[in-house]
């Protein structure tokens, strides 16, 4: 009889998270930890990654939050570096932080042009930048960026957040051919509308309320409901997990059937 726990092989494993402090990112970190896998959370937000942190511990798990803005390559490098020493290896590096900011190219700021493409694609460049050569160190290692759907087609007022994901998207194919000789698979998910933090912000930026109805209008797609952040987690995890030895350079869509 197969022992999927032996199979996965994820126990004991270390992985950094960022944008781990909410929403999806928050939910990777949660289910990771749940499977016995040491989770660091990176993110600005010291409140809300601090209480992630606990409720990971209090449930039984290893987590440790690590203050780090993933714009800048100092922090980055410092996050990686420290990752490495204390755990003496980084086995699972996930890109999840990023921005939406809801506009077309006429309304949208140089300045939150900006800020969308640093926070969400600069920062998979200089965390996998800083990583990279201590999985290549250890033999290996998994790294998921986070795309969207809309990495895979377009979306309206969302000319900023489409690019950055667009670029997610074909960054992480151009490094699984780059690193799959070192042993690092590469790959993408591509969530649809999940309910969380950053789905509000974007209703409310777009003059809407984030109620019920608002809820029952994205949720429709073949599934007809809207995405909780554990249905990213799990698929994450199968592209982190053992099970998963000779998928790279791929996209996984996760999103109820939106853009089928």
């Amino acid at each position: 009889m197969l022992d999927l726990n032996e199979l996965c092989g994820m126990k004991g494993k270390t992985a950094i998270v960022t944008g781990a402090a909410s929403g999806i990112g928050a939910g990777i970190a949660r289910f990771f930890a749940s499977a016995g896998v040491s989770v660091v959370i990176a993110d600005i937000n010291d409140e809300l990654a601090r209480k992630v942190e606990r409720e990971i511990k209090e449930a039984g798990g290893k987590a440790e939050f690590v203050s780090c803005d993933v714009t800048k390559e100092a922090d980055c490098r410092t996050l990686a570096d420290g990752v490495a020493k204390r755990y003496s290896r980084i086995d699972v590096l996930v890109n999840c932080a990023g921005v939406a900011r809801r506009h077309t190219v006429e309304t949208l700021s140089e300045s939150d042009w900006d800020l969308a493409l640093d926070v969400t694609l600069k920062s998979v460049f200089l965390m996998s930048k800083h990583v990279v050569p201590h999985m290549k160190r250890s033999g290996g290692g998994k790294i998921v960026n986070i795309g969207s759907g809309w990495a895979l087609k377009g979306g309206d007022r969302a000319v900023s957040y489409c690019a950055a994901k667009g670029g997610v998207w074909n960054m992480t194919r151009a490094m699984a051919i780059d690193h799959g000789p070192d042993n690092i698979n590469v790959n993408c998910v591509c969530p649809g509308d999940i309910d969380t933090p950053m789905l509000k912000s974007e209703c409310e930026q777009l003059g809407g309320v984030y109620d019920e109805k608002y809820k029952e209008e994205c949720a429709r797609r073949p599934m007809a409901r809207l995405g909780e952040p554990r249905d990213v987690a799990m698929c994450v995890f199968f592209l982190c997990s053992g099970m998963a030895p000779w998928v790279t350079g791929s996209s996984l869509v996760v999103d109820g059937g939106g853009i089928a």
